[in-house]
């Protein structure tokens, strides 16, 4: 079987069941970051690891955007500002040097549910525009072998009904992908670059005016439209707009 020259990393923010919604966080995020399978073995990941050598000292370290933020272990020196500041701007600077291409899907998921008699899953809505997206960047580009997209495992019953909902929206795109569920704990670059896009994205969809030093450089690797140059539903999907 001939393989893709790209490959599909995917994570999430927020809760996708529309009911109870947490009304700080009324969204449901889904990403999709894509590379080039050369460039991601020897840039991208190299470079991961390297700052992680650097920074504690081993690299058994998984980067997660939450455990960042709360400054649990092993990132509870984070408290400390002055290592924060560096460690944020050390991490932007990672993620503005990856070579990656984006694309999210945002589900604002109050507005789901007053627009629509039956709504349908956000996590589904979210996979469908997103692996439309990823269907027209690996078109373009003519990559049409198998494309595989890599997810975290939640479970044997979700992972069930993920994998269902898969293969159904993969048969509109003649089964070009692959879905791969990977262990939570699994140290996989692309997964963490995908983690540490989430919530920012979601961010500055909620709160698009405050600032976000974080999105300001996930935003220059969102799929943009070839003529216009907009992000706007290529590399960023809000759903219901």
């Amino acid at each position: 079987m001939d393989f893709n020259e790209y490959i599909i990393y995917v994570d999430e923010s927020g809760d996708h069941n529309l009911k109870p919604s947490d009304p700080e966080y009324p969204i449901f995020v889904l990403v999709f970051c894509l590379f080039e399978k050369r460039a991601y073995i020897k840039e991208t990941v190299p470079v991961f690891q390297q700052f992680k050598f650097d920074t504690f000292g081993h690299d058994n370290i998984i980067l997660r955007e939450r455990d960042i933020k709360h400054q649990t272990k092993p990132f509870t020196f984070l408290q400390n500002q002055s290592k924060r500041h560096v460690f944020m701007k050390q991490m932007n600077h990672l993620i503005a040097g990856c070579a990656v291409s984006v694309i999210a899907s945002v589900i604002r998921k109050h507005e789901l549910v007053e627009r629509y008699v039956d709504p349908h899953n956000p996590y589904d809505l979210a996979l469908k525009f997103c692996m439309e997206r990823a269907f027209i960047f690996l078109n373009r580009r003519n990559a049409l072998d198998t494309a595989h997209i890599v997810v975290e495992s939640r479970g044997r019953s979700e992972d069930r009904k993920l994998k269902a909902t898969f293969a159904e929206i993969n048969r509109e795109f003649n089964n070009l992908f692959a879905i791969v569920f990977a262990d939570k704990k699994t140290n996989t670059t692309g997964l963490q670059v995908a983690d540490l896009m989430a919530a920012p994205i979601g961010r500055h969809v909620l709160h698009p005016t405050q600032s976000n030093r974080a999105w300001d450089v996930i935003a220059q690797k969102l799929e943009k439209d070839p003529r216009s140059g907009t992000v706007d539903g290529w590399g960023l999907k809000v759903f219901p707009g």
